[in-house]
């Protein structure tokens, strides 16, 4: 993978505010990218201490990583089986808020 796509993904991913969670694919398409989702996904496996993975999910709202479920609720984040509760309330689609 380009290291120069893993940075850009990494850079978007540290602005995902406290309590707000990003997908996948809403990166994917602010870098210009629309269907490469799958690759902000491995960009995201292995990534600095300082990004916050636990704030990129898929699109459906559903925890690809059972282990982020405690980061997210130490946030004030609800997660219910894996699913995050009033997802599209806390969404933050980076094309909408930068």
């Amino acid at each position: 993978m380009d290291e120069i796509f893993k940075k850009q993904v990494h850079e978007l991913a540290r602005l995902v505010p406290k309590g707000r969670v990003s997908t996948y694919g809403a990166i994917a398409k602010a870098l210009g990218y629309p269907n490469h989702a799958r690759h902000v996904g491995k960009a995201m496996g292995g990534c600095p201490k300082d990004v916050p993975a636990h704030r990129v999910i898929s699109s459906g709202g559903v925890l690809s990583v059972p282990e982020f479920q405690s980061k997210l609720e130490t946030e004030g984040i609800v997660v219910n089986n894996l699913r995050i509760k009033d997802f599209k309330k806390i969404l933050w689609n980076p094309m909408d808020e930068l």
